[in-house]
């Protein structure tokens, strides 16, 4: 039986960048890879203002999830609206991925969590515990982790726990 097709793809616009983001990306990620590179053809050259035979999209997988990386042109910006969320199990993965996502990105959009890479996607990088934490029955221990979260750039998972334990 053939793979099943990932009904929602998210497609990402850059302006000439979508090589440079989809190499940092698929370096940062263990099951990352390209799957397929279009390129723009006369027609559609002419058309989007691109050159010839460079990238227009690129097919790739981040953790077995499907994306799409499109040069696009200078039209669109990406913004906080639209974020990609990493779930991660250990303070060891938070720290690898934040360190290389936000390597060259805007120090002044990181917070609880968030970080904007030098592409200008957002980013959060949670830890598995933050979601039982804020999500605890006991209300005073999810406010004094929503507490430490607010007062975090990276999330750091002891002082999440430490906070909620009061």
């Amino acid at each position: 039986m053939p793979d099943a097709i990932q009904r929602i793809t998210p497609f990402l616009w850059f302006d000439d960048q979508a090589e440079q983001a989809v190499e940092l990306y698929t370096s940062v990620f263990d099951d990352a890879r390209v799957v397929a590179v279009q390129r723009y053809a006369k027609q559609n050259a002419q058309i989007s203002g691109r050159p010839e035979g460079s990238v227009m999209t690129i097919q790739f997988q981040l953790a077995g999830q499907d994306f799409t990386a499109l040069n696009g042109g200078p039209h669109f910006r990406f913004n906080e609206a639209i974020s990609l969320l990493v779930r991660c199990e250990s303070q060891a993965e938070v720290d690898h991925y934040w360190e290389r996502l936000s390597a060259g990105g805007d120090p002044a959009a990181q917070q609880c969590g968030w970080l904007k890479d030098r592409f200008g996607v957002s980013w959060q990088i949670v830890p598995a515990v933050l979601f039982e934490l804020l999500g605890d029955p006991d209300s005073g221990r999810a406010a004094r982790a929503t507490q430490a979260m607010l007062a975090m750039k990276k999330l750091d998972v002891e002082a999440l726990r430490r906070a909620a334990a009061g």
